[in-house]
């Protein structure tokens, strides 16, 4: 009996011209936290081919986390952290010149959230923070 649909080549991806194998085989690598190039000579397929998968697989990844919202109502402790050298020669006093911002989100047993940003006014951090937790939640600021 003939069908009017096409058989699919992989489950994952429609319109893929890439096996259900050979997906999986770049899914494997990708977790192993192999380049691209190397993904490519392994797989045989060409290195553009393996970054447009990668790109959609980290895509996908984005999506799920965003679903998964950690912070439901609870406590959410807030605090940011200065990342860089200790001293930077010719610069005095305490600041963060030369360093990258890092704020975090924490539930206490549960997930964080951390995102580089560029200062932490309040115009930066508030989209964040409504992003990331839920509206019955409380935020406890560290001043450790």
């Amino acid at each position: 009996m003939l069908s009017y649909y096409p058989v699919m080549i992989n489950k994952y991806k429609n319109r893929s011209k890439i096996s259900e194998a050979k997906f999986r085989q770049i899914v494997k690598l990708f977790v192993l936290d192999i380049e691209a190039t190397k993904i490519a000579e392994l797989t045989g397929l060409s290195r553009k081919t393996i970054n447009t998968v990668l790109y959609q697989i980290r895509i996908r990844i984005v999506e799920y986390c965003q679903q998964q919202s950690p912070f439901d109502a609870g406590e959410v402790e807030i605090d940011e952290s200065y990342f860089g050298a200790r001293r930077v020669r010719g610069i005095r006093g305490r600041g963060a010149k030369g360093k990258h911002i890092v704020f975090g989100l924490i539930k206490r047993g549960g997930k964080v959230y951390t995102q580089v940003v560029r200062n932490c006014s309040q115009s930066t951090l508030m989209p964040i923070i409504r992003q990331n937790v839920h509206l019955d939640s409380i935020c406890l600021y560290r001043w450790i």
